[in-house]
């Protein structure tokens, strides 16, 4: 298994220039992979962090620049509370025992969201990681925490509507690069490549803006089975796909 990871590894670098930049990732199916197991649901996102450590470690191995991963959404406050402060105390525990490693791989730790809407404990243990990894200059590790597509436009729309009632932004310069400005991702190129765990075939409220010209990867197996291999099996899909971005394909023009 080792040998034909390394080999994998070794073709995505031999076309390095292909790469793409920034992959985000749709991490579905930790509930399911726990109820095939007769266990509960928060067995499964225990596997899901183990899953995000070796894809985290995986994406800089190919020189993946930018890893955003949803980690909870807006529409999730509305699983059983349960549930919720699990996931929140998982969210903790796993920032804690994981930051010493971040540090140790240069990652760098960024959160998009309402994050203000967590719980004020959570929101430390969050923001002191961010801090501590500021300086680091690898791969830009983002997690989408109380995020929503939808929310993140309308976020941006009454950011921009403030800005020009007080002057700051003159409504004919509001174009699509001002907008993202104002966006969570401000700062951060565009998903090249979106990965969908457990066979769904949505978006799900996710990077709606971003993504407007982002490549998709649907895949079945169910997040905590995702792995070096299957991350790498996507980035070679990837580099095998022609960017139009609109235009006519090279091999139409001939």
């Amino acid at each position: 298994m080792a040998g034909q990871l390394d080999r994998l590894k070794d073709k995505i670098l031999s076309a390095a220039e292909r790469v793409p930049s920034h992959v985000a990732i749709i991490m579905d199916g930790n509930g399911r992979w726990a109820e095939l197991r007769h266990k509960p649901r928060t067995f499964g996102h225990e596997a899901g962090v183990r899953a995000v450590k070796k894809v985290v470690k995986a994406a800089a191995e190919v020189g993946i620049k930018y890893l955003t991963l949803y980690t909870f959404s807006v529409e999730n406050w509305k699983r059983p509370r349960s549930e919720v402060s699990a996931l929140m105390s998982l969210l903790t525990r796993a920032t804690r025992n994981e930051l010493n490693e971040l540090i140790k791989n240069n990652v760098k730790l960024m959160t998009i969201g309402r994050v203000n809407g967590l719980p004020q404990t959570r929101q430390k243990v969050l923001l002191d990681a961010v801090e501590k990894t500021r300086g680091n200059t690898g791969l830009v590790l983002t997690l989408a925490l109380n995020y929503g597509g939808r929310a993140e436009i309308l976020d941006a729309v009454k950011a921009i509507a403030n800005s020009v009632r007080a002057g700051i932004v003159d409504m004919q310069d509001i174009n699509d690069e001002l907008f993202s400005d104002f966006l969570y991702t401000a700062g951060l190129p565009d998903p090249d490549l979106l990965i969908r765990t457990s066979g769904e075939h949505r978006i799900s409220n996710f990077l709606l803006w971003q993504t407007s010209y982002t490549e998709l990867y649907i895949i079945d197996t169910l997040w905590p089975d995702f792995g070096r291999q299957e991350l790498f099996e996507a980035v070679l899909d990837f580099q095998k796909r022609e960017r139009r971005f609109g235009k006519v394909s090279s091999a139409a023009r001939k």
